[in-house]
């Protein structure tokens, strides 16, 4: 089988059978990375070119890693090293990039949007790396993968999603992918960082994060996002960490088998504690973990054997 489609742009797109799909190969893909030789032959011959406008530590460097352990070349161009400093607009870049041939673009844009104006011009697939605030479809499905593997299941797990939900891509991304997988997925943050309406996206606003994780199987906490903040919206650090940050006398409230998630990069004592991010159910680095298998199996259904 393979993907219906040149291009991944978001989650919400995305059917319940093509979710599966992905999950799927991604649990063919990971024992790669357990072996000696961390490499298969399936992209060689392939070019992939990382195009990265914002920063970038856990995503570029495991799309990087996920092309070169199924033998393709990455490249990978930094903002600040391309010709954009130039004046030269994205399209005018992209449209350079594949006058030399490439197999697949990848991209993190600061404007939402930005991959799906990309793909509407290029002949190769283009995967959404996260764009503005609007999705990151690639850290959703890994988040996804994640969870049915510790779980056993996604359908009718009760999901917290939780922190700076208005200038979350993620948090828009693991909605659509949580609500589409048939889990119930709750939102809570401070009033100012919830978008008005976002009922509407398949999740229910909880006030506060104590009810929130009442029940919950999952708990997945986001950062404040400052650099997307135009002006203050609440009182203080200290106070957004008391209220809405996940510590171990918070966590109490939750079953005792819940997973934690995050991610990243972490912002430790503020949403979330370090005994709660390194303890014994924090799933932060198994996320990182699957992200590479995620993404060798994109790599794999949108440009590799799929296809063939």
């Amino acid at each position: 089988m393979r993907l219906k489609r040149k291009d991944l742009l978001d989650i919400e797109d995305l059917s319940r059978d093509e979710i599966e799909l992905i999950m799927s190969t991604a649990k063919s893909f990971r024992e790669v990375s357990d072996r000696d030789i961390k490499k298969v032959p399936t992209l060689r011959g392939k070019t992939i070119i990382n195009m990265f406008y914002e920063p970038s530590t856990r995503t570029r460097t495991s799309f990087e890693i996920a092309a070169k352990r199924m033998s393709a070349d990455a490249i990978n161009i930094s903002v600040s090293t391309s010709s954009t400093v130039k004046g030269e607009t994205l399209k005018d870049t992209a449209k350079n990039l594949e006058a030399m041939n490439p197999d697949c673009i990848v991209i993190r844009h600061a404007s939402s949007g930005g991959p799906h104006m990309l793909a509407r011009y290029l002949k190769c697939p283009v995967i959404n790396a996260g764009d503005g605030t609007h999705e990151h479809p690639s850290q959703a499905l890994l988040d996804l993968f994640t969870v049915n593997d510790a779980k056993g299941r996604i359908e009718g797990l009760k999901v917290v999603i939780a922190g700076d939900i208005a200038h979350s891509r993620v948090a828009r991304s693991n909605i659509h992918g949580f609500s589409t997988m048939g889990a119930e997925v709750r939102v809570v943050g401070p009033p100012t960082m919830i978008p008005v309406g976002i009922e509407r996206l398949g999740c229910s606003v909880v006030d506060s994060l104590e009810e929130a994780i009442v029940g919950a199987d999952v708990v997945m906490m986001l950062r404040v996002q400052f650099e997307r903040l135009h002006r203050p919206l609440f009182p203080s650090i200290r106070e957004y960490s008391l209220v809405f940050g996940l510590d171990t006398e918070k966590l109490k409230k939750a079953p005792p088998d819940v997973a934690i998630l995050h991610p990243g990069p972490v912002n430790r004592g503020v949403e979330i504690s370090p005994e709660v991010a390194d303890g014994p159910y924090s799933l932060i680095l198994d996320q990182v973990k699957n992200g590479v298998a995620v993404r060798m199996a994109l790599f794999y259904l949108l440009v590799g054997g799929a296809k063939e």
